[in-house]
């Protein structure tokens, strides 16, 4: 049975044409590809490539200067952060999240809308392996270039499970019997309904945006399609620590919001999402909105009630005098009463 593409790349002695990350004393990262009778240069001095073809992972080398570099195999979540780029790339920390909720597996059926530089192509690539199926949709040609480009350089190879396509997903979607549906796009709300046709029941739509305007129009969307189950919505935030020897504490700095992530499944066909029992607060939606859990909805007004009760439910009809529309005390700071006078009494 032959190795899965791209595995062979993952381990034994450096070869010609593998990606090398050197680490220098101070932590940072220098990425290369390996050539035979080329010299790698810093301003710490050089060595010749040569010295590291045939050596195992893991070997130091030492330049002209003295100085000792590390030298390993970048990891994937490295390679997507050092790769040329067109768009922005989607970070480790999302994709890793987006493979473990979107529930990726080995032989998925995958539909990708919005490609970018490669870096989600590539996790998903890994993850559904070569038996698998990743249809990506890319509406911009140098973008699909560079992309492609990035895919090929991590393989080794063009992987045999992958399909790029030039064009807008609703306008090219042709696929069906698909498992995943990742969307990484401006307006995914635009997709559901080609998303909806091309999904098997029980299939999973996850979408990754980068605004709360556009998370919050996205689950309203899906709710309002009405072949989906609820959504689910979070962003992830990574902090790391410094460890040395009492010194143990979060580091300053963090990688902190880089896009929110929703999921929602496929329904059977002709089966009605069941009614939401979570009556929404006062306020948050308009008077003209009819989604699920308001008075408007069908079947709903018992349980959600109308805006009257809901204010009596709150105490709000009585306490609402004394806030702002933020929810914010009119009254200055000390919660006195301001005197406008401007002389003695």
């Amino acid at each position: 049975m032959s190795e899965p593409t791209g595995a062979a790349r993952r381990r034994g002695p450096f070869q010609v044409g593998d990606q090398v990350q050197l680490t220098d004393p101070k932590g940072r990262h220098y990425t290369f590809t390996l050539e035979s009778g080329k010299n790698f240069h810093t301003h710490k001095g050089s060595f010749p490539h040569d010295e590291l073809i045939g050596a195992p992972e893991g070997t130091v080398v030492r330049t002209t200067g003295n100085v000792a570099y590390l030298a390993l195999r970048p990891l994937l979540p490295d390679y997507v952060l050092s790769m040329p780029r067109g768009a922005a790339v989607v970070y480790p920390k999302d994709a890793g999240q987006i493979l473990a909720m979107a529930d990726i597996f080995p032989g998925a059926r995958v539909v990708e809308a919005g490609v970018g530089s490669g870096s989600l192509s590539t996790f998903l690539l890994r993850a559904i392996g070569d038996q698998g199926m990743l249809h990506s949709y890319e509406r911009r040609a140098d973008f699909a270039e560079i992309a492609a480009q990035n895919v090929e350089r991590y393989f080794g190879a063009p992987h045999p499970a992958w399909r790029l396509t030039v064009g807008d997903l609703q306008d090219n979607l042709s696929d069906t019997d698909v498992d995943r549906v990742i969307l990484d796009m401006l307006a995914p709300w635009e997709c559901l309904e080609p998303v909806s046709k091309a999904l098997v029941p029980g299939g999973i739509l996850c979408a990754y945006v980068a605004t709360t305007t556009q998370l919050a129009r996205t689950v309203e969307a899906i709710r309002e399609h009405g072949t989906f189950n609820e959504p689910s919505a979070w962003e992830t935030m990574v902090r790391t620590w410094h460890v040395e020897g009492l010194a143990v504490r979060p580091d300053h700095r963090m990688i902190g919001h880089t896009g929110f992530l929703l999921t929602a499944r496929r329904l059977a066909d002709g089966v009605e999402p069941p009614m939401r029992r979570r009556r929404p607060a006062k306020g948050a939606y308009g008077e003209d909105y009819v989604g699920w859990g308001t008075a408007k909805d069908t079947g709903a007004g018992k349980d959600a009630g109308t805006a009257k009760d809901m204010a009596k439910d709150t105490g709000a009809a009585k306490d609402v005098g004394a806030t702002d529309a933020s929810g914010g005390d009119r009254r200055s700071s000390g919660g006195q009463d301001t005197d406008t006078s401007s002389g003695d009494a």
